[in-house]
């Protein structure tokens, strides 16, 4: 059996990559903090996977977390990407292999910045995964 979490994140990954909007404007989706790459980008948090399963069957629930970087001077275009990322997921992902993801639902986002540090952004994801 694969794991859940790592085939749902490479299907969000797909689903970010293909969506052109968004491929226009940001550098790269990263599966973690990359070093030195170029702004904007975006990158995988730390995910996490609770047991989702039911009797005769494996499930997964599935915390999904991309935080999105910027240096602009203003929180503007981090809006317009954080946008465009839930354009792109809007419709759901693809069923990865071995996994049927039964539900993929928005969260919550929100927008950090510290005075010495670019912009972030972060966009919550759940799915619920069964494995077939």
């Amino acid at each position: 059996m694969s794991s859940a979490l790592e085939t749902v994140q490479r299907s969000l990954v797909m689903a970010l990559k293909a969506h052109q909007p968004l491929s226009d404007v940001i550098s790269n989706v990263y599966d973690g903090p990359p070093p030195r790459a170029p702004f904007p980008y975006i990158a995988l948090a730390t995910g996490a996977s609770l047991d989702w399963g039911f009797k005769g069957g494996v499930g997964r629930e599935l915390s999904l977390a991309l935080s999105v970087h910027d240096d602009g001077q203003s929180a503007g275009r981090l809006h317009r990407i954080m946008a465009l990322v839930e354009e792109a997921l809007a419709g759901g992902l693809a069923d990865p292999a071995d996994w049927q993801i039964v539900t993929f639902d928005f969260r919550r986002s929100r927008i950090l910045r510290n005075a010495t540090s670019p912009w972030s952004g972060l966009i919550e994801y759940r799915a619920r995964v069964l494995f077939i």
